[in-house]
């Protein structure tokens, strides 16, 4: 099989058949990863914990893609609004500490669902590009 579906337990996207993401050969694209608690499958309310549990899940979806945050090329974020954008910065500089090594990033203000606040997508390369 060439394509493999990446599912991390705990977060879903409910009774809709989409997997979290998808890897072929080195590639990974997420679906939209959002701040859903792994522990209830609920999406806290606080704006805060939103933004920190979807960081969270970002790190659980790489090991599940068998790679690490440390190979994401591209991150898009949606906010529901704009004043969230600094709850992103704040946990985007925890997750890339280092200035010189961080994945690109673009932001779009949008509406959500389901009571999300935040939401990501991310595109990997983990192993080699010679893989595919």
């Amino acid at each position: 099989m060439r394509r493999r579906s990446i599912h991390v337990e705990g977060v879903t996207h409910g009774s809709t058949p989409i997997p979290l993401g998808s890897k072929v050969g080195p590639l990974v694209f997420s679906s939209g990863i959002q701040g859903m608690d792994p522990q209830t499958g609920a999406i806290p309310a606080d704006p805060a914990e939103q933004v920190r549990l979807v960081f969270a899940n970002v790190r659980r979806f790489m090991e599940a893609a068998g790679g690490s945050v440390d190979d994401i090329v591209r991150m898009t974020v949606y906010i529901q609004e704009e004043s969230f954008r600094e709850l992103v910065n704040q946990e985007w500089v925890a997750l890339f500490p280092d200035p010189d090594s961080r994945p690109a990033r673009h932001s779009v203000v949008s509406p959500l669902r389901g009571g999300a606040l935040v939401q990501v997508e991310v595109v990997a390369l983990v192993g080699e590009a010679g893989d595919l």
